[in-house]
C-alpha cells in the first residue's frame, strides 16, 4: 500500500510503500491484549514482601500455659492472629513475568502497526530533526500537524536536538527503532514514523 510522506511543515516529500503483511492486516484485539498483558507484567518490579512467621523479631516461647487461663490456647507471639506478628499468605519478592512465544510477539507488533492504519492515525514524516532544541517551536511544528498524542519512531539513532525540543511536550513520546513495542503505540492516538524507521521496521518483521 502506498502512503503520503509530509515534513515537519506539513509539505508533501513524496510517497512511499509500506508492505501489507506488517501494515495492512485486520487488527486482532486478542493478540494485542495478550502482548499488553506481557509486557506490563514484565516490567513489574515484584519487590513487594511481608514477613513470614520466622522472620518475626519476638519470642519463640509459649506465651502462657495451655490450660487453665480460660483463654484460646497459644503457642507463639509470631502468629498472625496476634498484633505484631506475621502476615499469613502474604507477598514474597517474585518475577511476575509471563510466557508468550516469540512468533506471538512478532505478530502483536504487526496488528498494533496495522491497527493505526486501519484507524488512520499513521503519519509519516520524511525525517524528524531540529536545528535547535527549541520546545515552544516544536509545539507549532506538531500542531501543525494535528499531533495531540503521539509516539515518534525514528531510526536507530534520534536527533539529539529534536529529542530535546519534544521531551517536556505531554503525551509525545520518542522512540528509536529497536524501542518501538506494542503498548506504547496502542497508549498515544497517533503513530509517527520516519522513513527510516519504516524501512527499520520492515527489516525487523520481516
Amino acid at each position: 500500500m502506498q502512503a503520503k510522506v509530509i515534513n515537519l511543515d506539513n509539505a508533501a516529500q513524496g510517497e512511499i510503500e509500506l508492505s501489507d503483511a506488517i501494515f495492512g492486516l485486520t487488527p486482532r484485539a486478542d493478540i494485542l491484549q495478550r502482548m499488553v498483558t506481557y509486557q506490563l507484567a514484565k516490567r513489574r518490579a515484584g519487590t513487594h514482601k511481608t514477613k513470614g512467621r520466622s522472620e518475626i523479631a519476638r519470642t519463640g516461647a509459649k506465651p502462657f500455659k495451655q490450660k487453665g487461663t480460660g483463654r484460646a490456647r497459644q503457642g507463639t507471639w509470631k502468629a498472625p492472629n496476634h498484633r505484631g506478628g506475621a502476615v499469613a499468605h502474604g507477598p514474597v519478592v517474585r518475577s511476575h513475568a509471563i510466557d508468550l512465544p516469540k512468533k506471538v510477539r512478532l505478530m502483536a507488533m504487526k496488528h498494533a502497526l496495522s491497527s493505526k492504519v486501519a484507524a488512520e492515525k499513521l503519519i509519516v514524516l520524511d525525517q524528524v530533526s531540529a536545528d535547535a532544541p527549541k520546545t515552544a517551536a516544536m509545539v507549532a511544528k506538531l500542531k501543525g500537524l494535528g499531533i495531540k498524542s503521539a509516539v515518534i519512531v525514528d531510526a536507530a539513532d534520534v536527533d539529539a536536538n529534536f529529542a530535546l525540543s519534544v521531551r517536556n511536550i505531554p503525551m509525545i513520546d520518542v522512540l528509536p527503532s529497536q524501542g518501538a513495542n506494542v503498548y506504547d503505540i496502542l497508549r498515544r492516538e497517533h503513530l509517527v514514523l520516519t522513513r527510516a524507521a519504516v524501512e527499520a521496521l520492515e527489516a525487523r518483521l520481516a
